[in-house]
């Protein structure tokens, strides 16, 4: 009999997907959900990557051309009415509050250097709300998919020791393959899990430089158009 056994796992595919045919349905529902997370963790991994580096070049070009010394109405003109990156958006928003606070006869309508840095920390604010978006999946993914892979694991291992029972066979080649195949879902957590939370750090530490640059931008436009209100 044990040889019998033995010879029949001797013969056993222990490939990835004969593994995942031969879990039970609750297993291989928990290793479906993780390799979904996984692979939506990274095609969010690599849109983050583009739109920061895009990022980063449209604000290194716009800083290039606000301190060319072009006056900044035909630096706005040329923008036009839909700014095409962060930098330009935040800048637009300041000038056309800059614009709108003129009477027809030209002075200023009172208040107008808190409604210019309102209206651009709320153009900031949908800048930072736009490069984190995504960022709490990848955060929710490193840290719950190595719990969901362990459940997936338990519940593949009462499984095989529900069917040791059935058969009364404690051999070792009786055990092994139910419990490779409960382990397997570990593994899959794991390898969602680890690259959600290295790159989370990443994409979170280059969100929150980009989003500074834009409020030193913010700071230091202002405080050209607060000299321009003073004088």
């Amino acid at each position: 009999m044990e040889t019998e056994v033995l010879s029949s796992a001797q013969h056993m595919d222990f490939s990835l997907l004969a593994l995942f045919l031969r879990a039970s349905i609750t297993v291989k529902i928990v290793m479906i959900v993780l390799l979904v997370a996984s692979f939506w963790s990274w095609s969010i991994i690599i849109r983050k990557f583009i739109a920061f580096r895009a990022a980063r070049a449209e604000a290194e070009q716009f800083d290039r051309a606000f301190w060319s010394g072009e006056p900044l109405d035909e630096l706005f003109d040329q923008i036009g009415p839909a700014p095409v990156g962060g930098s330009q958006r935040i800048f637009a928003a300041g000038m056309l509050e800059w614009r709108r606070s003129h009477r027809q006869d030209g002075e200023l309508i009172a208040g107008a250097q808190a409604r210019i840095d309102r209206s651009m920390d709320v153009a900031i604010a949908k800048e930072t709300e736009y490069l984190s978006a995504g960022l709490s999946f990848l955060a929710t993914v490193g840290s719950t998919a190595p719990f969901v892979g362990l459940f997936g694991t338990v519940w593949g291992i009462k499984v095989s020791f529900e069917e040791i029972a059935i058969s009364q066979n404690t051999s070792l080649a009786v055990v092994a393959p139910g419990i490779s195949e409960a382990l397997m879902a570990t593994a899959i957590g794991l390898l969602a899990a680890i690259p959600a939370v290295i790159f989370y750090n990443k994409l979170s530490a280059d969100s929150d430089k980009i989003t500074a640059g834009y409020d030193a931008f913010a700071d230091e436009f202002s405080t050209i158009l607060s000299r321009q209100l003073d004088a």
